[in-house]
């Protein structure tokens, strides 16, 4: 007997899959286990959290049924609510409960410890295998849900695995990789309705990770492939998506540059539609944020080092995925120097002012502040002398910041306001009260995300400045 129809063997003499276990009780895992524990195909879904000082309070908190995330999850309080009630869901720090489970997820986050050495930070993703592997029974199923670099599965998640367990991947088990596709705001929709990408390492692995997924799926449907080229799926998905608002920061710097509106010329090329003509393109701003995006180029370039045959590629030139990472770490950069330069015009300077941020998430309406492109602005502030306060209404806390909830303590006294995040909060932003609030006649006010309407304020003797607004940017100062 083969392998694969080893494996089949022992995968049809275990039966459907009933017991589920995520480990990982963040963005992408609590909306899973919850969609796992609401369909009926499965009996029982547990998560995996740690009680650590830092997040063990998760623990108790889904298991009475609520979200310990913040912001905006539309039905995601329901649903917990209803399975935890049912009986068909609980959160547990016992990882050796992991024994009574059919299939595992693993959704844990694979930060770069070091971009430029391409060396990836793989501490969390390999402690949460290892357990795996002290438990592993002859024919689970483990699925890696985290974004990893191409080929990880089959070779460092099999080897753990089989090195804790004593089992063989693909004689024993089944080991597959179905990367999630989800965005804070809208995580059970993304889960239920995006196509969801599944790869084993063989095929009874990819059949069995197909079973696990088709349940939970609404309107997306599945996409069946290798381990690798899933991996490189998701990593290339998300490096496009960075390559896209490079590209429209870079627009936006140079309409800056000539005077002219970024918005008008963004309309513009978005209205040529028709057969064959692609024109998407995305929106520019203060910066990109998150776990994946600031780091998921990584992971493909190091794929493309670890790959098996030699890259053929212009001699010294860049890869233009690590270029437009460069581009995009540099909006942080702009909002400072915009931040400066209209300072300048009412002859102040960064040195010695008080500074107002507004949002420290990096997406509007939700709490999740994973790398935001506000911090590097604020760090550069601070050390060139500011005052910096930070207003938020869904970020409760974040390391070595203070985050007011006041936005009006915030605004007192600032002499520069900094739009960093469209928080629907802001979008009814008044001058008058602003402009009260500040005690300025004529305050500095930076537009990182569209937000606010430039003529209002500048009416009311602000100075504006926003990204890609080179037809406001230098706009005449009135007198108050």
């Amino acid at each position: 007997m083969n392998n694969s129809n080893k494996l089949e063997s022992i995968l049809r003499e275990r039966g459907p899959i009933k017991k589920i276990g995520v480990i990982g009780m963040g963005y992408v895992g609590i909306p899973a286990a919850a969609l796992f524990a609401d369909s009926d195909k499965f009996d029982h879904v547990l998560g995996f959290q740690r009680a650590s000082s830092s997040s063990g309070y998760k623990i108790n908190m889904l298991n009475r049924g609520e979200s310990p995330l913040k912001g905006e999850e539309p039905g995601l309080e329901e649903l917990l609510a209803k399975v935890v009630k049912a009986g068909k869901f609980e959160c547990t720090s016992d990882f050796s409960k992991i024994a009574e489970l059919d299939a595992v997820t693993l959704a844990i986050q694979t930060p770069f410890a070091d971009s430029k050495a391409l060396e990836p930070d793989f501490g969390a993703l390999k402690d949460g295998i290892r357990n795996v592997g002290k438990y592993l029974q002859p024919g689970m199923l483990v699925v890696l849900e985290s974004t990893i670099t191409p080929r990880t599965t089959d070779t460092m998640a099999r080897e753990i695995l089989e090195q804790e367990s004593g089992l063989v991947a693909g004689e024993d088990f089944a080991l597959a990789h179905a990367p999630e596709r989800v965005m804070v705001g809208r995580l059970l929709r993304n889960i239920q309705e995006h196509d969801r990408i599944v790869g084993g390492i063989d095929g009874p692995s990819t059949q069995r990770a197909v079973e696990l997924y088709t349940p939970v799926l609404t309107k997306g449907k599945v996409i069946s492939m290798t381990a690798t080229a899933a991996e490189v799926t998701k990593t290339a998905e998300n490096t496009f998506r960075d390559l896209q608002i490079a590209a429209a920061n870079q627009l936006a710097l140079y309409c800056e540059a000539m005077g002219i509106n970024v918005y008008d010329v963004r309309a513009g090329i978005d209205s040529l539609k028709g057969e064959g003509i692609t024109r998407a393109i995305l929106w520019p701003g203060a910066g990109v944020g998150g776990h994946c995006l600031t780091k998921d180029t990584y992971h493909l370039e190091r794929g493309v080092k670890l790959g098996t045959e030699q890259l053929d590629y212009p001699a010294d030139a860049e890869s233009i995925y690590v270029l437009a990472r460069r581009v995009n770490d540099f909006m942080p950069v702009h909002m400072f120097n915009l931040t400066g330069a209209a300072l300048g015009r009412v002859n102040g300077k960064i040195e010695g002012s008080k500074i107002a941020m507004l949002g420290w998430a990096f997406i509007n309406d939700s709490d999740d502040a994973r790398n935001p492109p506000s911090e590097p602005y604020r760090d550069m502030a601070i050390e060139a002398g500011a005052d910096v306060m930070v207003h938020d209404p869904h970020v409760l806390q974040y390391p070595d910041v203070e985050i007011h909830k006041d936005i009006g303590k915030v605004l007192k006294g600032a002499d520069a306001v900094v739009i960093f995040t469209g928080h629907k909060e802001y979008f009814g932003l008044s001058p008058e009260s602003i402009r009260e609030l500040t005690g300025r006649d004529n305050p500095v006010i930076i537009d990182g995300r569209n937000v606010i309407n430039p003529d209002m304020f500048i009416d009311a003797g602000f100075v504006y400045k926003g990204i890609g607004r080179g037809d406001k940017n230098q706009h005449p100062i009135k007198k108050q």
